[in-house]
């Protein structure tokens, strides 16, 4: 190994990290199964995942956690989980993004919606990296492309927001993007480029067509954040008054 290599790893994983890491390795789902007893609710919606795993083998795995074992601390901490009611079913795409929570029940045609669009991943991870994002829609045949990524990247080229934001190229005439298209009603037939412009938790902070601007993309910005709920992840919470 690398000299010194072994003094910065962690202790060797626990099994549901080296789960995790087998399904990213192979470009797949993982579903997150987690537990604290084995009640009634936990044996039936371990029966409905066990019974749907066989059909999404070719997509996903799945691997049950038990909330209270020492040895998987680090991933309750990560997902926040330890008072969230169990048992608890995650999905987690390849690359790394939350895609769909249960809690307590859920059906095999529920975990159907767990799996989104390459793009929808790419959002999902930089929102729950309290990153913003553009999706910038656009191919060789829409018209201004590069009006519409000039105030995008001038944006992302400001020391204020370029660790903090990430951009999504979408064709809108990819299939496999239809459903991300459809949420944030873009039409997959325009013959312009669009921008749409996201701010965590998941707010659309605007939706441009053609051309964009770096001092509006920054004035929205602003006005956001101003906006945006109290106590939510997007802005600190309000401070109680004694």
């Amino acid at each position: 190994g690398r000299p010194g290599g072994s003094a910065t790893q962690r202790p060797s994983a626990s099994a549901a990290e080296s789960a995790i890491q087998r399904a990213v390795d192979a470009k797949q789902y993982m579903f997150l199964f987690f537990v604290r007893t084995d009640d009634e609710a936990t044996q039936a919606a371990r029966k409905t995942l066990e019974a749907a795993m066989p059909k999404l083998a070719d997509r996903a795995k799945s691997v049950a956690v038990n909330i209270t074992d020492p040895k998987e601390k680090a991933l309750i901490k990560k997902y926040e989980l330890a008072r969230a009611p169990m048992p608890l079913l995650l999905a987690v795409a390849s690359n790394g993004a939350v895609t769909e929570g249960f809690s307590l029940k859920f059906t095999e045609a529920q975990l159907e919606t767990a799996f989104v669009s390459p793009g929808m991943q790419k959002c999902l991870k930089a929102l729950q990296d309290r990153k913003m994002a553009f999706i910038c829609v656009q191919n060789s045949t829409t018209l201004h492309n590069s009006e519409a990524m000039k105030g995008v990247k001038e944006f992302v080229a400001n020391a204020q927001y370029a660790k903090t934001t990430e951009i999504i190229n979408i064709d809108p005439t990819d299939a496999a993007e239809e459903s991300l298209l459809k949420q944030f009603k873009v039409d997959p037939k325009t013959n312009e480029a669009v921008t749409v412009f996201l701010a965590p938790p998941g707010t659309t902070v605007g939706t441009y067509k053609g051309e964009t601007k770096k001092d509006v993309l920054i004035a929205a910005v602003k006005t956001a954040a101003k906006g945006c709920v109290p106590g939510s992840s997007c802005c600190p919470a309000p401070k109680k008054k004694s």
